[in-house]
């Protein structure tokens, strides 16, 4: 069954043929280290997962590279203000390094909490200054930078096709201020290697041939696909954020410096707002996963939630919304308990699973589908388990810890259930919550219903 991506380079669905059988070269953009990734970020690395779980569905090897920006990426896209990692280590008392290094630590820790799978390889700008350095002397040798008070530009006039991937032609994109411009040629152009503010000495900053400096944001995902995946690759992914300038201008450099297309299919994921609002700070509706936890919430209770919408549309935020993919998430689980150890398969099922997800990753659908499958019931357990499982294995929400496997109470904690039960009969409600927190202590969570009280895992 044929595989179709949206990309949006072409504006259209297309049927995914690797540029070598059997393989797949895959570039997320991944994050600037230098706060916590919120959970309008974990959108996008989600949506990589998710298609990275099918490309593999399909059989298909893939080579996941994602870049751990750590220097480079300044407060504004139009290369203005300060550097992030700057403003961070003022704002801790740190090292630009430490402050990276924390960050990255609890990035890596969120993806595990939402079940994504580790890409092959997290290369750090930092780590990758020559390339960098390399990159632009191609550029320049092929006469598409020029230099300002400022640092090295690549001028975006130079390219006769800039702006392919938004539709945008550097003519129809607004121009700044003439103080923005500084001394730029065009509004579109942008910073390759930007120099240090004269009489200042950063904590990252490196020797160039032009002078002491750090890289552009742009350059170190165009420097270090090609050093990972060759030039072209297959897929590059990001956010809809990225598409106008930082995809635009990897897709500038690469073109210049080799005279590829930098990959074959771009791919961007819509935004996340809350309660129908833009995520800010300053609106104070930006969460995290810790925020989710906080809450009560598992971290897969929003992977599940996110499966509810395609990753090309808009998806809207609530606690609300939160805790009925929590507790859709604790009715799958509850269902599969009890059913016979995976053996067999239902191939209907599984045959219009696969047209769903190879459908430009139609996950609402193929959610859908795998409910259909638990609700089944003229079809044997063991038979649904196997392509349960075998679903999950896109899905992600680590069912083989549930599928026929029945949940174990201990008989303390029967004893504490019990207890429970008294003491609500009795209307001694202070005693029921104290013997719920015991339950609690012990790793389990009862939970009242109008059809009884429930027992799970606490998670």
């Amino acid at each position: 069954m044929q595989l179709k991506l949206y990309n949006t380079l072409t504006r259209k669905k297309e049927i995914f043929k690797p540029i070598t059988k059997g393989k797949v070269g895959l570039y997320t953009c991944g994050p600037t280290v230098y706060w916590f990734a919120h959970i309008g970020n974990m959108r996008s690395y989600i949506f990589a997962d998710l298609l990275r779980r099918t490309l593999e569905y399909n059989d298909l090897k893939v080579k996941q590279i994602m870049n751990v920006t750590d220097v480079g990426h300044l407060t504004s896209d139009e290369d203005e203000g300060e550097d992030k990692m700057i403003i961070a280590m003022r704002r801790e008392g740190k090292s630009a390094y430490d402050v990276a290094g924390f960050y990255a630590t609890k990035f890596f820790q969120d993806l595990k909490s939402l079940n994504v799978k580790e890409a092959t390889e997290y290369p750090r700008a930092t780590d990758h200054i020559k390339e960098q350095i390399d990159l632009v002397k191609k550029l320049e040798e092929k006469e598409f930078t020029y230099r300002t008070d400022d640092g090295i530009y690549f001028d975006t006039s130079k390219l006769k096709d800039y702006g392919k991937l938004s539709k945008q032609s550097a003519k129809d994109k607004k121009a700044g201020a003439r103080t923005e411009m500084r001394d730029k040629k065009n509004p579109t152009d942008f910073a390759l290697w930007k120099f240090s503010p004269e009489g200042e000495k950063r904590e990252m900053e490196w020797d160039s041939p032009w002078g002491v400096g750090f890289p552009g944001w742009h350059l170190e995902c165009s420097a270090m696909s090609v050093k990972y995946l060759g030039i072209p690759f297959d897929i590059h992914t990001g956010g809809v954020d990225h598409i106008a300038v930082h995809h635009e201008n990897e897709i500038a450099q690469s073109a210049g410096a080799f005279d590829e297309l930098q990959a074959n299919v771009w791919m961007h994921n819509e935004f996340i707002a809350v309660d129908d609002t833009k995520m800010s700070k300053s609106l104070g509706n930006l969460y995290l996963v810790d925020d989710l936890e906080k809450k009560g919430f598992e971290a897969l209770a929003y992977r599940y939630f996110l499966l509810g919408a395609h990753y090309r549309t808009k998806q809207n935020f609530t606690w609300e919304a939160v805790e009925a993919a929590q507790n859709a998430l604790n009715n799958l689980r509850d269902a599969v308990r009890d059913w016979d150890k995976p053996k067999g398969a239902c191939a209907e099922c599984e045959k219009r699973f696969l047209s769903a997800v190879n459908d430009d990753l139609d996950m609402p659908k193929a959610l859908s589908i795998a409910w259909k499958l638990v609700q089944k019931e003229e079809k044997p357990t063991a038979a649904r388990a196997a392509s349960l499982l075998k679903f999950d294995q896109i899905l992600g929400l680590r069912l083989d810890k549930y599928v026929a496997k029945p949940l174990k109470v201990p008989t303390k904690v029967k004893v504490l259930v019990e207890a429970r039960e008294k003491a609500r009969e009795e209307k001694d409600f202070a005693k029921a919550d104290e013997v719920r927190d015991k339950i609690e202590e012990a790793g389990f969570i009862v939970e009242d219903a109008a059809d009884g009280s429930k027992l799970r895992e606490k998670h």
